[in-house]
């Protein structure tokens, strides 16, 4: 089973700890809502943490694989697209998550795209307050 299909497994069955072994120590998270990417193999753990006590009835409906460029390196790097639906407070998404591997097949890098609108803010809202709640941002004034 290659990195992409244990990651899809493992974010199905919410098994944050199966994620440990998957993400390089100075993996990056390209959040839709944050400009700057989370960093770091605890802080997206955290997040991911998170994430999936927030999402409600998660499912990958779909994935491609190919190469592409991540947002630090210009040079083109095996990587795999997740389309997902979920709910979030009622709200229905539709997403991909972009994994982009490193030489050891870990995933090195990772961008989520969601849509709509509503739902945008919908999450952002709900992750926002996970976060705070689990000490991992501080409490926006």
């Amino acid at each position: 089973m290659n990195t992409a299909d244990r990651f899809r497994t493992a974010v199905e069955k919410g098994e944050l700890a199966a994620l440990d072994d998957l993400f390089t120590d100075d993996i990056r998270f390209y959040s839709p809502v944050k400009f700057t990417p989370f960093e770091g193999k605890p802080m997206v753990l955290g997040l991911f943490g998170v994430l999936l006590r927030t999402f409600e009835n998660f499912r990958y409906i779909g994935d491609h694989t190919g190469t592409a460029e991540t947002h630090a390196d210009p040079t083109s790097t095996p990587s795999a697209v997740l389309l997902f639906r979920a709910e979030v407070n009622g709200r229905e998404i539709h997403g991909i998550d972009l994994l982009h591997f490193a030489s050891d097949g870990r995933i090195k890098e990772f961008t989520v795209m969601v849509r709509p609108l509503s739902a945008v803010q919908t999450l952002s809202a709900a992750v926002l307050a996970g976060l705070v709640a689990d000490g991992l941002v501080p409490a926006q004034p």
